[in-house]
C-alpha cells in the first residue's frame, strides 16, 4: 500500500494579522463531510514561557473549515471570546494531533492549558510558580453548534490525544493519553485518572498519538459493522526512556486496563519526537513522524503498516 502527497500549498486563511499560526489539529465531521483545522495564533514572537512567568495570554484559539479537501477555505473563525475560561488562563494550545468524532456525533479537540492552581486568581500565583498545565478537551455535540471546554485533568499534564473505544457490552468510553514532565504518561477514562504508571515517559516529556481501531482477528481482517464493535488502541511515542528516538508503537487490546499495554515494536530507529496516527480501514494504519539521522527536526516522514505487523514486531 501506498500513499501519493499532493504539492505543498500553502493555506493563507489560517492566518490573523500580527499573530503566528501554531499546533494545528484536525477533526472530521463526517455528516457533512467538513474538516475543521484548529490551531492557536500568538501575538508577534511572545513565547509561551513569558506568558507562563507574567500570567499573560497572547494565544487565541481559531479554526478554519474545507468541505473539498483542502482545496478552499473558509475564512477564519476565533473563539477565544467566547469562552470564558481561557480569560483566567496564562497561555494554551490544542493538539498537536488529531481530533475525533464519537460514534454520537460529538467532536472533540485535545488541549492542555496553564491554569492557576490557587483557589483565586492574582498575577502572583503566575509570579511563584503556581501555575500548572493540565490537558482538557474543547468539544462539540452533535445537535449543537457552540463549542465548550471540558473538565481538565487532575494531575500536571500537557499535549495529549483522545480516542473511542467500545467495550464488549457496546459502552463507549473516552480515553486520554498525556504527555507528563517526565516517568510515565498519564492516563485516564473520561477525565478519571488512572493509577496505573505503564507506558513510559521520555525525558522531560514528549507528544505521543494515539487511535482506536476495530478488534481484528486472524479470521476477518476487513471492518464489517463497525457500529459500536469492540474497539482497541495503538499508541506511538520515543521508546527510549531518557531521549528522543526509536520511536515505539504499542497495542492495547483491552482499553480499559492501562496493564494490557504491549511492548513496543520499533518502526523508526534512531532520533524520533512527536507522532500522529491515522487508521485507514482493513488492519492498517499510517504514522506521520519527526525524524532524522543525527537530530530529530530533520524531517517529517511516514510509515504504512498492517495489524499483521504490529502483531509480529511486537512478539505475538
Amino acid at each position: 500500500m501506498t500513499i501519493e502527497w499532493s504539492d505543498l500549498k500553502l493555506v493563507k486563511e489560517a492566518h490573523l494579522e500580527g499573530y503566528r499560526p501554531m499546533n494545528p489539529c484536525p477533526v472530521y465531521e463526517k455528516t457533512s463531510e467538513t474538516l475543521f483545522l484548529f490551531f492557536i495564533c500568538v501575538e508577534g514572537t511572545v513565547s509561551e514561557r513569558w506568558q507562563i512567568f507574567w500570567g499573560c495570554n497572547k494565544a487565541r484559539l481559531c479554526y478554519i473549515t474545507t468541505n473539498d479537501g483542502g482545496q478552499s477555505w473558509s475564512a477564519i473563525t476565533d473563539l477565544t471570546d467566547e469562552l470564558d475560561e481561557i480569560q483566567s488562563w496564562a497561555t494554551f494550545a490544542v493538539g498537536p494531533g488529531h481530533g475525533l468524532q464519537t460514534d454520537d456525533g460529538r467532536l472533540i479537540v485535545p488541549m492542555y492549558a496553564y491554569a492557576s492552581s490557587c483557589s483565586s486568581y492574582c498575577l502572583c500565583c503566575y509570579r511563584c510558580s503556581k501555575v500548572t498545565p493540565r490537558a482538557l478537551s474543547l468539544y462539540r455535540e452533535a445537535s449543537g453548534e457552540k463549542w465548550k471546554l471540558g473538565k481538565m485533568l487532575e494531575n500536571e499534564t500537557l499535549e495529549c490525544v483522545m480516542a473511542e473505544f467500545f467495550d464488549d457490552a457496546e459502552k463507549s468510553n473516552i480515553y486520554c493519553n498525556a504527555r507528563t514532565k517526565g516517568g510515565f504518561r498519564e492516563e485516564a477514562f473520561i477525565l478519571s485518572p488512572s493509577n496505573v504508571k505503564k507506558l513510559v515517559e521520555t525525558g522531560g516529556g514528549c507528544q505521543g498519538s494515539v487511535v482506536s481501531f476495530p478488534a481484528q482477528s486472524d479470521e476477518r481482517q476487513a471492518d464489517d459493522d463497525l457500529s459500536k464493535k469492540p474497539k482497541w488502541l495503538l499508541f506511538t511515542h520515543p521508546s527510549d526512556k531518557s531521549e528522543r528516538t526509536d520511536l515505539g508503537v504499542y497495542l492495547n487490546k483491552l482499553p480499559s486496563d492501562p496493564n494490557s499495554w504491549s511492548k513496543p515494536w520499533i518502526i523508526n530507529h534512531g532520533p524520533s519526537a512527536y507522532s500522529d496516527l491515522a487508521y485507514i480501514g482493513d488492519g492498517w494504519f499510517v504514522c506521520l513522524m519527526e525524524c532524522g539521522v543525527k537530530e530529530i527536526t530533520e524531517r517529517i516522514a511516514y510509515k504504512i503498516f498492517s495489524y499483521n505487523e504490529v502483531k509480529q514486531g511486537i512478539g505475538e
